[in-house]
């Protein structure tokens, strides 16, 4: 491993993961390749740009030629595959891009690393894939999938492309699902980013449905420290769950988030619940545990009290990103005009 290409390298996760990586692996170089849709800014990377083992390589997945030339050009030798479509509300209101995205690139991206002899092939997906859970029990790498948004259907399916390019062609695949992620770089319209703006400003905070689904929240350096053990020691064709065993209901995070800034409940607002939501996911992550001896190093309490300081200190940087493109996916989202 020598020559990584990060694709989505500019997104949330994706930027927290070069980050990650340039600190720890001295004789490697990066590739941050990106489309740089809505999600991705590279201002998310300033800090690292005069790294001369950092570069930066505009593309998109969908592009065969642009990917093939990223391959050639810079050696790689090993892939991290984060570039995605990765808002199921979004999906929601227009499915089509993420079946192009997430499926059709992800096809593009495994055919060109076949041909150009790629030593590693990392896929990250989601827990979504695995659809809902009832009130017990967890995920576990054999858990059937069954998606249930356009989202998690088009992720499910670029991880059946990627498990088959594996056992058809030998291609060294390993996979990772993980749980839903907090942290620095993470655009506003998820969550814990958007409850922490807008508590903020004072602006009513929307909250789905009754607000008692529940999800396993997993800070994002810990997502990188996962991926890049599995990225090292995983065996190939196999699935490793990443998760916090960590589960929370979207209104007690809500609460925390508004008592941490010393805000009223008042400004809570139920909305009408999204299509299809998920009422609870939850990971078991005993294989990563136990194979590759990882476990999140951040307490959720710490951990969001760091992010609401890291974002109440940064707000240049998100009302930067927050565009009019964002403001109109917001008040179509949430009912608002």
């Amino acid at each position: 491993m020598k020559n990584v290409l990060v694709t989505g390298g500019a997104g949330f996760i994706g930027s927290n993961f070069v980050r990650h990586f340039l600190q720890r692996h001295a004789d490697c170089d990066v590739v941050n390749f990106d489309k740089l849709t809505y999600a991705g800014n590279l201002e998310n990377l300033q800090d690292v740009e005069g790294n001369p083992r950092y570069h930066f390589s505009k593309g998109d997945i969908c592009d065969p030629q642009q990917v093939t030339a990223a391959l050639r050009d810079y050696r790689i030798d090993t892939i991290v595959h984060f570039a995605a479509e990765s808002h199921v509300d979004r999906s929601i209101l227009g499915a089509t891009v993420f079946v192009q995205t997430n499926v059709l690139g992800t096809q593009i991206l495994l055919e060109a690393a076949r041909e150009a002899g790629v030593e590693r092939f990392l896929h990250v997906s989601t827990d979504e894939v695995y659809g809902s859970l009832g009130p017990a029990g967890k995920f576990t790498e054999t858990t059937p999938l069954h998606p249930n948004s356009p989202y998690a259907a088009s992720k499910a399916s670029s991880d059946l492309l990627a498990l088959a390019y594996h056992h058809t062609f030998g291609l060294p695949v390993v996979l990772t699902r993980c749980s839903n992620n907090y942290g620095p770089y993470q655009f506003p319209e998820k969550l814990i980013p958007l409850m922490i703006i807008n508590a903020l400003h004072d602006k009513s905070l929307p909250v789905y449905g009754d607000g008692l689904n529940i999800r396993d929240w997993l800070h994002v350096d810990d997502h990188c420290a996962a991926v890049d053990a599995v990225l090292r020691e995983g065996r190939a064709g196999a699935v490793y769950n990443i998760g916090g065993d960590n589960e929370w209901r979207n209104i007690d995070i809500v609460r925390l988030i508004l008592k941490q800034l010393g805000k009223p409940d008042t400004l809570i607002n139920f909305v009408k619940d999204r299509p299809g939501h998920d009422r609870r996911y939850a990971m078991d992550a005993t294989r990563i545990m136990e194979e590759l001896h990882w476990a999140p190093a951040h307490t959720f309490e710490q951990g969001l009290a760091e992010t609401i300081e890291w974002y109440a200190a940064h707000a240049s940087w998100w009302k930067r990103v927050m565009t009019g493109e964002y403001q109109t996916y917001y008040k179509k989202q949430y009912n608002e005009v």
